[in-house]
């Protein structure tokens, strides 16, 4: 049987319309993913499991009910640190910074909200994202899970460990010309970029198997 952290977002919207499998039981299967990952490759910075708790509870609701937001009602996500979340202090990796809550979400995190994507966590980022590495002063390294004798270069290094690691099928980084959105299906994989501005992402296929632990 195929863990629930492995299915895609598509998947995952087929299931819950079927009804066989509801948005907190993937929620479930998210953590056991990353609790099982982490600290090892050091990918989260911050979780908190009580609000996601609550909007996987609500999303199940609206299923139920035939009334999702949309296709990713339920479906977990990652967001790289640097892109605001309300309430959540955004320190672009550095230990000068302050730990200062963020005053509203970025563009990129409302628009998963307003969806109903299930922020399952932050993830890391080398200093102000100025290292093609995932070296932080704040965080440490980030290793790949591949190898965590490597680490899985930046800035959006936490993203990029996320996704091999299925911390969630969407998992949200950043780039200084835009936004990259890695995305986990099926073998062979797929990796996609997208720029803020773009209608659709680009999309390269790779014929790597997803690591197992």
């Amino acid at each position: 049987m195929t863990d629930l952290a492995d299915l895609t977002a598509v998947d995952l919207a087929r299931a819950y319309e079927a009804g066989e499998c509801s948005p907190p039981e993937v929620l479930q299967a998210a953590r056991a993913r990353i609790d099982q990952w982490e600290p090892t490759i050091n990918a989260v910075w911050h979780r908190d499991d009580a609000e996601a708790d609550r909007h996987a509870t609500a999303a199940a609701e609206r299923w139920r009910a035939g009334t999702p937001l949309s296709p990713l009602d339920g479906v977990p996500v990652t967001i790289k640190e640097n892109i605001a979340t309300a309430g959540v202090p955004t320190p672009l990796g550095s230990q000068a910074s302050a730990l200062t809550p963020a005053p509203r979400d970025a563009p990129s995190a409302a628009r998963l909200k307003e969806a109903g994507a299930v922020l399952v966590a932050k993830t890391t980022m080398p200093d102000f994202g100025m290292l093609t590495s995932g070296v932080s002063t704040r965080h440490g390294t980030t290793r790949s899970p591949w190898n965590a004798e490597w680490n899985p270069g930046g800035s959006s290094s936490g993203a990029a460990a996320a996704t091999v690691a299925g911390y969630a099928p969407i998992n949200i980084g950043k780039l200084t010309s835009g936004a990259r959105c890695a995305f986990r299906p099926p073998s062979p994989a797929w990796s996609a970029t997208s720029r803020a501005s773009d209608a659709s992402p680009s999309i390269r296929p790779t014929t790597a198997a997803w690591p197992a632990r």
